[in-house]
């Protein structure tokens, strides 16, 4: 039967698809559509010619064994193959054909876009927004001919992604999905901010400043815990920049979103206290290493800075350090400890 064998192979090298791939998958195509025709062998391969442009359904017929005292069920011998190619199997060939070469382009196509995105997971790249009126919920972000999806869960309350907007986001998970590789990108990861920042500060890349953690409530305050590992940097001073740049450059990609920038310190009665910022903790009083709980004495006219509207600034700081931090007023404190002597 004859089939265009030579000039599927010409196709498939130019998606870069191996021959040896393309005939397996051929061969086995034209096997399973050749089951399907009325009366069909059992046992058959299917071999192509590509030099005469052709493919040949060999068949199998099972030869019936008689049974013996020492084999009472035999399995049954094969024959000698014979051609038994349909007559009028050229229509289904070429269309399964094209169905084989069809799905293969498609894995070599998915392949390509897996391959030039498995480094990019855990990195910021830039996208183009692309509204799907057929996929509302989703943002659709084209990256060079490419789109990653930026699904709702991480996308920003508030935020608006106009058509043709240039964007910055994060890389959460490169795979491989149902309809291909699927790249989901997120707005709200608390990682996107440090790879703002990585683009913004030097001492960052060289490893003279290092950010120890991050707690974000997306759209609305971020706070960061740093360190100098290098003698005489400031790490605070090195991410807010000359004249605040760095730190405005960072926000400038987050819209109205606040930063705090706080030292991290492995002593927790001081990073529970430098968390709490802007507010001014008097003390703080480490009630369990173990369960990791401390108490801020905070001055009475900083008692709703250091508690945030609607609890945000405590909530972040407990998110920052890992502890469960109570408030107290530090008035009240003292008070309670001078009646008590």
């Amino acid at each position: 039967m004859e089939l265009d064998l030579s000039g599927i192979h010409q196709l498939a090298a130019g998606q870069g698809i191996d021959p040896q791939t393309l005939d397996d998958a051929l061969s086995e195509a034209l096997r399973l559509a050749y089951s399907k025709t009325p009366h069909a062998a059992k046992h058959v391969r299917v071999e192509l010619d590509e030099r005469a442009g052709t493919f040949t359904v060999w068949a199998r017929d099972e030869i019936r064994v008689e049974p013996t005292e020492d084999n009472p069920h035999p399995a049954p011998k094969l024959g000698e193959e014979y051609d038994d190619t349909p007559k009028d199997f050229g229509r289904l060939a070429a269309a399964t054909a094209r169905q084989v070469i069809g799905q293969l382009f498609r894995k070599a196509e998915d392949d390509r876009v897996l391959g030039a995105f498995s480094g990019q997971k855990g990195k910021l790249i830039t996208g183009i927004v692309q509204q799907d009126v057929k996929d509302p919920t989703n943002v659709h972000i084209a990256v060079g001919d490419v789109e990653a999806i930026l699904p709702r869960r991480e996308q920003v309350p508030g935020e608006r992604y106009r058509h043709g907007e240039r964007l910055r986001v994060y890389v959460v998970n490169v795979a491989r999905g149902l309809r291909g590789p699927e790249i989901v990108v997120s707005r709200s990861h608390p990682e996107l901010v440090r790879r703002l920042f990585e683009r913004e500060v030097p001492e960052l890349v060289s490893g003279a400043v290092s950010i120890m953690a991050i707690a974000r409530e997306a759209g609305a305050r971020t706070k960061i815990a740093v360190r100098a590992n290098t003698e005489g940097v400031n790490p605070k001073g090195a991410l807010i920049g000359p004249g605040g740049a760095r730190v405005r450059a960072v926000m400038e990609n987050l819209g109205p979103e606040k930063i705090d920038i706080v030292d991290w310190s492995d002593d927790p009665a001081k990073f529970v206290a430098a968390a709490l910022s802007p507010a001014i903790a008097r003390g703080v009083h480490v009630i369990s290493d173990k369960n990791k709980t401390a108490v801020a004495f905070i001055n009475d006219d900083q008692l709703s800075l250091a508690i945030g509207k609607e609890g945000q600034n405590a909530r972040l700081a407990a998110k920052l350090t890992g502890w469960k931090i109570g408030i107290e007023s530090a008035q009240a404190h003292e008070a309670k400890a001078e009646g008590a002597n």
